[in-house]
């Protein structure tokens, strides 16, 4: 849908890639779709959920064994989004380094994007 033809909509970093690989691995998913919802106290949040079924409208992106798909209604706020994993002392999950977001709230949990964007 929002697409740059040889450009994916978003890029994995290797440690995003075999996590997503291993978690489609066990009980045998069909990747990760990511979206964004209303919420939290920046006013958008990212969701991530288990996929059995690809949806035809879904942007799929695969990288290194990894499949994620992208929620139409999520596509203009995540392209040019790089996905991380990271581990850390106190937590692990992924990161999302989005390009959009001009604004997060102090815990991370939710973002803003640039206005242009969400008047569409």
């Amino acid at each position: 849908m929002f697409c740059i033809p040889g450009k994916q909509a978003v890029t994995l970093t290797d440690k995003a890639a075999a996590q997503i690989a291993k978690l489609m691995a066990k009980d045998a998913h069909e990747g990760l779709r990511i979206g964004v919802k209303k919420g939290g106290c920046a006013g958008m949040e990212y969701t991530l959920e288990y996929v059995t079924e690809v949806d035809p409208l879904d942007e799929v992106v695969e990288q290194d064994g990894a499949r994620v798909m992208i929620a139409p209604m999520a596509q203009m706020f995540l392209f040019g989004t790089e996905i991380d994993y990271e581990v850390s002392l106190l937590e692990s999950g992924f990161k999302f380094h989005n390009p959009n977001v001009v604004d997060a709230c102090g815990c991370g949990e939710s973002i803003k994007f640039n206005e242009t964007i969400t008047a569409k």
